[in-house]
């Protein structure tokens, strides 16, 4: 009898989220090194999107689309800023007006960085940021009670650090393991008779590139892929000057590439076998097949493709994310699991997803689209493409916009007008630039004129006289940014 009133309710939503996690870096996806046993289940047991991008590849804009259900322009975060808190329609909020009990475990990256969004409550691993005065993150709260003696930093690597190195403290201490044992705390104190809407957002892979000794020995065997290089990548080989261990470019070599993947590899793993243990809490309690999984990256990372590093790049390293979808059992959808869906999604989808399965309309200021449609064997009306674009980082060179569906990408390089066409289907690594080459002018041609129709309405700042505008100056926010949160 319990078990079918807890089925008759809205079923419990699960939001898993990485830090800066390739699109490729998942077995689902046949990448022929990484271990992602938990997350290679989801995929299994629910939908793969193989075309699944970040369209601000940074922590903040991918955020404000997680948050907002918005487009770049429409949230108003063109670039990395600070993700603004006086929207009309936040993801935690909606949802809590649903009935959900609302809950949020490791990174927000929002400012003020304990702002609740519409949570009930978070607890929060910040890294290293401390944006606002006093603040102090809830894991290095919980590292100073659990080991006063110890620095929770003296593995020596930054957080923007191309290096790796294995975490220099007991497992348990980890962030991952804390962002997982507080959500798995979380399930186990919940009362079946509300729906819960829980955010597990893990800080890595991003770097520090730092898994316990035993994730990393997983890859110390393992043949590592080499960098993806272009025939138009030679131009970021040159390290940055002066050489920092955190910069965006340079060919560091073989060798290092690999031990930075290694170590890049060995925290995703780490990660899933945390997301393991989630599953297994939920399963514990009779959970999980009254609870609807959503698992997605904020960004990738390049770890040295085309001699990049680091994130902000139209690139797949850094803009193609992992976005898969397991529903329960409890939903009563008779489809086939196991499928993988190639429209093109992205983190903007993820709101309207959750208020669809949820019960709650759509507001009409939400870009985004719900993906149950594919989950429930239709063939819905998707878009053909979707916009990528990201302002000035790193370097007035690094700015651009984008769009790809999946199969073809195009870039416009916003400081000097140079294009990039790519054929992701016979070229997924974009080694081979076919911006210049004559037969592909008439699909160059196509692919400009859908950037200039999406960038229109901006005005001539972006599109003037029906043409792209070259824009060697930054604009971070657009004018729908909530101005007074401006950093």
């Amino acid at each position: 009898m319990e078990e079918e009133i807890v089925r008759d309710k809205k079923p419990n939503l699960l939001l898993l989220m990485t830090d800066q996690h390739r699109g490729d870096c998942l077995g689902c996806d046949g990448h022929p090194a990484i271990k992602t046993p938990h997350l290679d289940r989801l995929a299994n047991e629910g939908i793969r999107f193989s075309s699944a991008y970040s369209s601000t590849p940074t922590c903040t804009p991918a955020r404000s689309a997680l948050l907002t259900g918005r487009s770049p322009w429409h949230h108003g975060m063109l670039g990395y800023g600070r993700v603004a808190n006086r929207y009309d329609c936040k993801l935690p909020q909606a949802l809590r007006d649903l009935g959900y009990h609302t809950f949020g475990v490791g990174k927000m990256h929002w400012f003020p960085q304990k702002t609740l969004n519409g949570f009930y409550a978070t607890l929060v691993d910040e890294s290293g940021r401390r944006e606002t005065k006093g603040f102090v993150s809830d894991y290095h709260r919980w590292f100073q009670k659990q080991a006063p003696d110890l620095d929770p930093q003296s593995t020596g690597i930054g957080w923007n650090d191309h290096r790796s190195r294995v975490y220099a403290h007991p497992e348990e201490l980890h962030p991952t393991h804390w962002t997982a044992q507080t959500a798995i705390d979380f399930i186990r104190e919940q009362d079946r008779e509300r729906p819960f809407f829980l955010k597990v957002s893990f800080a890595r892979p991003h770097s520090p590139y730092d898994p316990p000794q035993r994730f990393m020995n997983m890859y110390m065997d393992e043949d590592i892929p080499s960098p993806s290089l272009g025939d138009w990548s030679q131009v970021h080989a040159q390290k940055d000057t002066p050489f920092t261990d955190d910069l965006w470019h340079g060919d560091l070599g073989a060798a290092q590439v690999s031990a930075s993947r290694r170590g890049y590899y060995g925290s995703i793993s780490f990660i899933d076998d945390q997301i393991g243990r989630i599953l297994d809490a939920l399963s514990e309690r009779d959970l999980l097949e009254n609870t609807f999984i959503l698992f997605l990256g904020d960004h990738g990372d390049m770890t040295g493709d085309h001699h990049l590093w680091r994130k902000s790049y139209g690139y797949e390293g850094s803009a193609r994310i992992p976005f898969l979808v397991r529903w329960p059992e409890g939903m009563g959808l008779n489809v086939q699991r196991g499928r993988t869906c190639t429209e093109p999604v992205e983190i903007r989808d993820v709101l309207p997803t959750f208020l669809d399965v949820g019960g709650g309309d759509i507001p009409s200021s939400v870009d985004g689209k719900s993906v149950l449609p594919f989950i429930e064997a239709q063939s819905p009306s998707w878009r053909e493409y979707i916009d990528l674009e990201h302002d000035v980082c790193y370097s007035p060179l690094n700015h651009w916009n984008a769009l790809t569906d999946g199969k073809m990408k195009y870039i416009y390089h916003a400081h000097n007008g140079k294009e990039q066409l790519f054929n992701l289907v016979e070229d997924p690594g974009e080694t081979r630039d076919l911006a210049e080459e004559p037969r592909m002018s008439r699909e160059l041609q196509s692919w400009r004129t859908r950037l200039i129709e999406h960038l229109s309405e901006r005005g001539e700042r972006f599109v003037r006289d029906g043409q792209l505008v070259k824009r060697p100056k930054r604009m971070l926010y657009s004018p729908h940014y909530p101005g007074a949160d401006k950093a």
